[in-house]
């Protein structure tokens, strides 16, 4: 059994966390208890049981055939409750508003988890609605201007091997060429995402240096087919001011970092 800070894991807590996570992973896609059982390498019995206790405390939810599961409302009421409580999102929330007022544009506020970015909010341009809200979603480092902007406070050292997943055409897939992208990150200290995640969407990302190193960066994304050189320039102009702003309002900033 594994230990973590010297306190022995408990197994059926530990398995819990990851069957939630397998199913939030999957999304629309819900899953057969087989499958779930496969997936997690227990044994059918156990994974049926431990999905009815699930079930019954709305942490999972299931079909009308009782077949197929997906995650519960009470997951959706836990991590509502993480970004009300969190007091960075808080701080954050109203310069959301404000670059989306000042470019007209989407804004993003993200925060690293592990070698993906997740999404904390989100404030949509009138010009591009998308159907589907990014809050509580995660999309891989390497691959946007979020975790660009994040991946570049950190030391080269600390990136995986790869290859890495490719988004699209765009997407840097090798070390070698995240790590020089990277490199010019730190010199504009900003990140430049050119359809390297979404094909269409170029996006400038802004890590946020209240913690170091820093946890979280707001972003600005823009269909491509609106970026003039200067809306790019009023783009990083309104999100540097944007940031320092932040940066000063933060309760326990880290001092004479910028």
């Amino acid at each position: 059994m594994s230990e973590t800070g010297g306190v022995r894991e408990v197994k059926s807590a530990a398995r819990t966390v990851e069957l939630l996570e397998l199913l939030a992973a999957r999304g629309d896609r819900p899953a057969r208890l087989q499958e779930l059982a496969d997936e997690l390498g227990v044994p059918r019995s156990s994974m049926y049981a431990l999905l009815q206790t699930l079930v019954s405390r709305a942490w999972v939810r299931t079909d009308d055939t009782g077949s197929l599961y997906g995650i519960g409302i009470h997951a959706l009421l836990t991590g509502t409750s993480y970004l009300d409580s969190d007091p960075h999102v808080r701080l954050v929330r109203p310069f959301l508003d404000e670059a989306s007022e000042a470019l007209g544009e989407t804004i993003h506020l993200g925060r690293l988890d592990g070698r993906n970015v997740a999404y904390l909010a989100t404030r949509e341009s009138h010009e591009y609605l998308r159907t589907i809200s990014r809050v509580g979603r995660r999309l891989p480092a390497h691959v946007g201007a979020l975790g660009k902007a994040l991946l570049a406070e950190r030391p080269d050292e600390e990136l995986p091997e790869g290859p890495y997943e490719a988004l699209t055409p765009n997407t840097r897939t090798t070390r070698a060429s995240l790590a020089a992208d990277l490199a010019g990150v730190r010199a504009r200290g900003y990140s430049v995402d050119r359809e390297e995640g979404v094909l269409g969407i170029a996006g400038f990302g802004f890590a946020l240096r209240y913690d170091v190193p820093a946890q979280d960066a707001i972003s600005c994304s823009v269909p491509v087919a609106r970026l003039t050189p200067e809306h790019e320039e009023r783009i990083v102009a309104v999100m540097r001011e944007v940031r320092a702003r932040i940066e000063e309002t933060a309760p326990g900033r880290a001092r004479g970092v910028r």
